[in-house]
């Protein structure tokens, strides 16, 4: 029998129309949705289903707009599966704000709480580094060792100063992201281009996430947690900046303030889970990147993903 792990998606995976035909189909859905918009005081599922897509890809509201997709989907399963998490699987574990989406899934968090607080994070990401002044790249065909490596190389200037270019998200199957200072970003690429790097390429993001540049907004999480501080889970999580088993509360808040700035290592995550006994990945909500991914970094664990009422009922059959 496959043991399960559930893994939450993180930003790229918006789209508008996310959670439509969710919300169409399903109360459970519509009441995450309903709460999340009551909770920000904003339409914010509104701006899911219909758009503008520019404005959805702000981060202050995709952060929040993805959680409340990946718990919607969780929601329906429970309600309309009679579905629970707990006896399902052994483990959850998300990529960067998919991290707050497995964090409510397993009970350290209400939706309320989890949607003011990635409303938070993304307004202090955005707000933390000058627009045009950071940027985000991927090395396509490289390992976390080439990545430092260019890294280190790069976040030289012509004048001899040094600024800020490091590891973002270790993806694994050959992906890495790194993110700093625009200037140190472009020579990196063109680093890269040297290093025997398959392919390097700037990324549409709107700040330099995971990087020492967000060092103000890890600051405002920081304080959002004394206010809202995360209860035990009633199941583990493999979070990104230990990629380890986590259960005590003050340890996953410290951790979730460290992700702002520190690399998401969401290989060893994978393979954290993989060690705890996991053998089929579950993504729930918008995308199948981090279904792909898994099945890129250990190609004998069976992978599925559920974002529509179709592929939800076809998630249930296999659980």
């Amino acid at each position: 029998m496959p043991v399960h792990a559930f893994i939450f998606p993180g930003q790229g995976s918006q789209a508008v129309g996310m959670g439509r035909d969710l919300a169409a189909a399903f109360a459970a859905a519509r009441e995450v949705f309903q709460e999340v918009d009551e909770t920000l005081k904003q339409k914010l599922s509104k701006l899911m289903f219909e758009g503008p897509g520019e404005e959805l890809i702000l981060t202050e509201n995709t952060q929040p707009a993805l959680m409340a997709h990946s718990l919607a989907v969780l929601r329906v399963l429970e309600s309309e599966g009679k579905f629970d998490i707990k006896s399902k699987a052994i483990v959850a574990a998300g990529h960067s704000l998919g991290e707050y989406s497995a964090l409510c899934a397993v009970g350290a968090f209400t939706v309320s709480d989890a949607a003011r607080l990635l409303k938070l994070r993304g307004q202090s990401m955005q707000k933390a580094v000058p627009a045009g002044h950071g940027a985000m790249a991927a090395l396509l065909g490289a390992d976390m060792a080439q990545a430092e490596e260019i890294c280190a190389e790069a976040a030289i200037a012509p004048d001899g100063t040094k600024e800020v270019v490091e590891p973002a998200n270790d993806n694994g199957g050959g992906q890495v992201v790194i993110s700093g200072h625009k200037a140190a970003i472009e020579r990196a690429i063109e680093i890269s281009k040297t290093k025997g790097i398959r392919r390097a390429m700037l990324l549409p993001v709107s700040a330099p996430f995971h990087c020492a540049l967000m060092s103000p907004a890890a600051d405002a999480m920081a304080e959002a947690f004394e206010q809202t501080p995360p209860k035990a889970p009633f199941m583990p999580i493999v979070a990104n900046v230990s990629a380890a088993k986590e259960t005590d509360p003050a340890r996953i808040a410290d951790l979730l303030v460290k992700q702002v700035t520190a690399t998401v290592r969401w290989r060893e995550c994978i393979g954290a889970m993989v060690d705890l006994g996991a053998t089929n990945f579950v993504e729930l909500g918008a995308g199948k990147v981090l279904s792909g991914l898994t099945r890129r970094i250990f190609p004998d664990c069976t992978s599925a993903a559920a974002s529509t009422p179709a592929e939800i009922e076809a998630l249930l059959k296999t659980l």
